[in-house]
């Protein structure tokens, strides 16, 4: 039986790293633009600090390969060798049963590098190698001297992994999928929104901005939909194909050894489906013909693999329920939605909590995610809070709204906002925030000042503030 040869693993590595001959990344990747985050992802890789491998984290199709390969062409315009720089996928099969080791070590005697030599070796989707975690811990402490980056798809499982076994030696860094703002900036729409110095968006046309914002909620959250003219005509097709299904079939069965593949796709329907709305385990058991042992599993897989996000309910004192009942889970990516099923317009009474999953999912990256609830009150409930990370009171409070109707007649007692209203007066918040569709003031309704804005504006402003490191 014939084996794959040395010069075949060697020319792979070769056609892999095309900048060892040219000296620069390929102009078709170069010419793509940047995500929101790179200035942030080249600050954390660029740290003096060594012995430290840098996980590049975050769900399939988000542009993690494209990232760092903008990374890499940002050290070759800042001087970095080009033959100091290793790209191994370990997705392509020529590389199947190879050690991280070996592959660096063939790499290091092409070039003739020694242990003192700086190298960024850049491991590509390193799920696919088991225990990965124990290897890339055993180069990092091995050659102190190499800068060690590694992306992955399964972003929680991962970065559980790293803590076990990576503890002080691994960096994560969590790639979401498309902002608003980065959506609107990729498809040449940008101009429409800008921000003033408080940190606020504003626009000209609000109607065309929801018509954007919309597209967005529909099929926006991948760039592969925006800069691929067949992937953009087919992108539920892509979405559900190349992203939903892969995880659900390859990706979670191999990393947990689950073995009935249609209970874990019935549960993730139901959950698509009901995006933004309140559930409880026994309700949720009931439609997805889960068991409840089971349930709770396969919620912490669909965590793991950045398909969802779960927010618990707090009491109006900010503390916590004994007992969890009830919960909200919403789509990382609220295109997933009409991939499973069908494109929303604007009237539909989906966008109400499709609407409320965008704006959500604008927090993915933010630190202050793990302060993020939502609110029960008796009645009601705020549809966004977050605690002080010392007191664990509500220190911001947002209803999130797809009507004018709550910004005409905010006091009407069935829109919910003067059950808010009165939370924050009582909790003495500065403000209350309410996203509308069009309607944007700022308005004293019972002594508290609050703020109407339009639910496209405050994603943008959002995910701004996120990558800027403000919320």
């Amino acid at each position: 039986m014939r084996t794959i040869s040395d010069s075949e693993i060697t020319d792979r590595m070769g056609f892999d790293n095309p900048w060892w001959k040219s000296g620069a990344i390929e102009e078709r990747v170069d010419r793509l633009p940047r995500r929101s985050y790179f200035e942030r992802f080249i600050r954390l890789i660029d740290t003096s600090e060594i012995q430290r491998a840098f996980l590049l984290l975050g769900p399939r199709r988000v542009g993690k390969t494209i990232m760092v390969t903008h990374a890499i062409g940002r050290l070759l315009e800042n001087g970095t060798p080009a033959s100091q720089i290793l790209y191994v996928s370990l997705e392509t099969p020529v590389y199947t049963g190879l050690s991280l080791e070996s592959l660096l070590l063939r790499f290091a005697e092409r070039f003739g590098h020694d242990r003192s030599t700086p190298l960024t070796i850049i491991f590509d989707e390193i799920q696919y190698l088991k225990e990965w975690e124990v290897h890339l811990k055993s180069l990092v402490d091995s050659w102190p001297t190499y800068r060690f980056i590694a992306t992955g798809s399964a972003a929680a499982a991962l970065r559980m992994q790293s803590r076990e076994s990576g503890a002080g030696r691994f960096t994560s860094f969590l790639l979401p999928p498309l902002l608003f703002e980065e959506y609107l900036r990729f498809t040449g729409n940008g101009s429409l929104v800008t921000m003033n110095p408080e940190g606020e968006a504003q626009t000209r046309d609000i109607d065309a901005l929801n018509g954007h914002y919309l597209e967005y909620i529909n099929s926006g959250g991948y760039p592969e939909t925006i800069f691929n003219e067949y992937v953009r005509e087919q992108s539920g097709r892509f979405i559900k194909s190349d992203v939903i299904d892969k995880v659900l079939l390859r990706d979670l069965p191999s990393l947990y050894g689950i073995t009935d593949i249609q209970e874990l796709n019935n549960l993730f329907t139901v959950l698509a489906y009901n995006s933004g709305d309140e559930l409880g385990y026994e309700s949720l058991a009931q439609s997805s013909g889960v068991s409840k042992s089971t349930l709770k599993k396969y919620l912490e897989y669909l965590d793991a693999a950045f398909l969802v996000h779960s927010l618990t309910p707090t009491r109006d004192d900010g503390t916590r329920f004994q007992r969890l009942r009830t919960f909200k889970i919403y789509l990382t990516n609220p295109s997933m939605r009409g991939a499973l099923f069908s494109r929303l317009e604007e009237d539909d009474n989906a966008m109400v909590t499709m609407n409320e999953t965008a704006i959500i999912s604008q927090w993915l990256h933010s630190e202050s995610l793990e302060r993020m609830h939502y609110l029960k009150l008796s009645p009601g409930e705020v549809d966004c809070a977050f605690l002080h990370p010392g007191t664990r009171r509500v220190e911001r409070a947002i209803e999130i709204k797809w009507s004018d109707r709550v910004f005409i007649n905010p006091l009407e007692p069935k829109r919910g906002v003067e059950r808010a209203i009165d939370f924050a007066l009582k909790e003495g918040l500065d403000r209350l925030t309410v996203t509308t569709r069009t309607g944007s003031d700022r308005r004293n309704l019972k002594g508290l000042p609050v703020e109407f804005v339009p639910s496209a504006l405050f994603c943008y402003a959002t995910g701004v503030r996120v990558v800027r490191g403000i919320e």
